[in-house]
């Protein structure tokens, strides 16, 4: 009786250690969930509009229309967060020079990008997380300055995103530090985000992620008219632009075609999406962008940086690069009158819910690998503790080789475990997790000769 009572407690005690990072929840983030509010979304989002077009190439100097404007406005309310923020979010024009490239650059141009930067707190933490979205917009021609270009979703609706969350998170302490940037030049060759990434290259910055938003608004398509407003696509590569040749041996050998830095990330950000923010799916896209198209988080993965993009389920053609117009009783135009705001919120939300973990985790574990010295049905992984704040424990993730996303989480408190299933059918990771649930991302183990 007493043997029984014993493994009863046992198998509890290992059910709860199991299911402990599945259901924690940190409250402060939830809190933050509820200051996230479609109504100051669409106000923002209608601010950007009225500046007529913020083509990358308008005008500079006017105060009321024109990219200049824009960026000043959008660095103007930055500093009015930095006032809630005891001193820790400072923000800037960030200019640089583009030469002439005879094609979406007709001469030598000024860009700027407007970045907001929340300084962490632990000093010996060089972590860095990276939002941005496109502060440019465009009609049907690229190369038009003049006409009215409102872009309201695109990107209006990421440019929205990042500032509500540069005014959330700035009341908030984070030990790592945290870049919220509306860049401009994406549509004449994604300008702005090429040359923030290649001076964080310069720079080594750590950047654990890079969140891409970019049309995060818009729930109705165009031609199909399915509306959808509880699914949010997550684009990732596959494989690493900078892979190098004992890297892709080792890919092959191990067949992780499917689990890229950024594809870890994507998985990641369709956990925390899914565990805090109500009526939304993450449907995870397995390309760096959509059909030969690109973004801003393409320059920081060429560039070796861990990034993806967030877009809308449905894109809607015809309010997107389009001249405003009506023909055939069709009205033409990206204006906020086609926005869902509330879709708008729910994606700002799940943004927030994978800024907030990311910032608050551990630092990932380090040499992660499984045991290959003999065969066996069971799995064998260990890793090294990483630096700095010793983590409450770690999670192992798993799934079948078929399966998108993760199955089954193990969580240990040792720096080895024993898992009672074959890596033959099975893939793992392993990340640090603290008290609150605060997970770091996962880092996919190596065999161990």
């Amino acid at each position: 009786m007493k043997i029984n009572s014993f493994l009863s407690i046992f198998v509890f005690f290992i059910f709860f250690q199991t299911a402990i990072s599945q259901t924690v929840e940190d409250p402060e983030i939830k809190k933050m969930i509820t200051e996230i509010k479609a109504e100051s979304l669409e106000a923002t989002v209608k601010k950007l509009v009225s500046f007529g077009t913020r083509h990358t190439l308008s005008d500079t100097k006017s105060k009321t229309k024109g990219i200049g404007a824009a960026q000043q406005w959008v660095k103007s309310e930055f500093d009015q967060y930095a006032l809630q923020s005891n001193g820790r979010l400072t923000s800037k024009i960030d200019y640089f020079t583009v030469k002439a490239d005879g094609k979406r650059i007709k001469e030598d141009s000024q860009l700027g990008n407007v970045m907001a930067t929340l300084k962490g707190t632990d000093p010996n933490d060089d972590r860095i997380l990276i939002i941005s979205g496109h502060l440019d917009s465009r009609v049907t021609d690229v190369m038009n300055v003049k006409s009215d270009a409102p872009g309201a979703n695109d990107d209006g609706s990421g440019v929205a995103a990042v500032m509500e969350l540069a005014k959330v998170m700035s009341k908030r302490s984070f030990p790592v530090t945290i870049i919220f940037v509306a860049v401009t030049g994406e549509e004449q060759g994604l300008y702005g985000a090429r040359h923030l990434a290649e001076f964080a290259k310069e720079s080594k910055w750590n950047i654990v992620a890079m969140l891409n938003n970019d049309m995060i608004g818009n729930s109705l398509s165009s031609g199909t008219y399915l509306r959808d407003n509880t699914q949010v696509r997550i684009f990732s590569e596959t494989i690493p632009f900078l892979e190098t040749e004992d890297e892709a041996k080792l890919r092959k050998a191990i067949n992780r075609d499917n689990d890229s830095p950024s594809r870890l990330l994507a998985r990641y950000i369709k956990t925390v999406t899914e565990q805090y923010v109500d009526q939304l799916k993450v449907k995870l896209v397995y390309r760096n962008d959509r059909f030969l198209r690109g973004g801003d988080h393409t320059p920081f993965s060429q560039n070796g940086f861990t990034a993806v993009r967030f877009c809308e389920i449905n894109e809607n053609f015809d309010h997107q690069h389009q001249d405003l117009r009506t023909e055939n009783g069709v009205v033409y135009g990206d204006l906020p009158e086609f926005m869902d705001f509330d879709y708008l919120r729910k994606n700002t939300c799940a943004n927030l819910a994978t800024l907030a973990n990311l910032a608050w985790s551990p630092k990932a574990p380090i040499n992660v690998g499984i045991e290959v010295k003999q065969l066996s049905n069971s799995s064998t992984l260990s890793w090294t503790a990483p630096e700095g704040t010793r983590p409450f424990g770690y999670q192992i993730l798993m799934r079948e080789t078929q399966s998108s996303h993760w199955e089954k989480t193990f969580f240990v408190q040792d720096a080895k475990a024993e898992i009672p299933y074959s890596k033959d059918n099975y893939f793992f990771a392993v990340q640090s997790v603290d008290a609150l649930g605060h997970a770091s991302l996962p880092v996919f183990p190596i065999p161990i000769r």
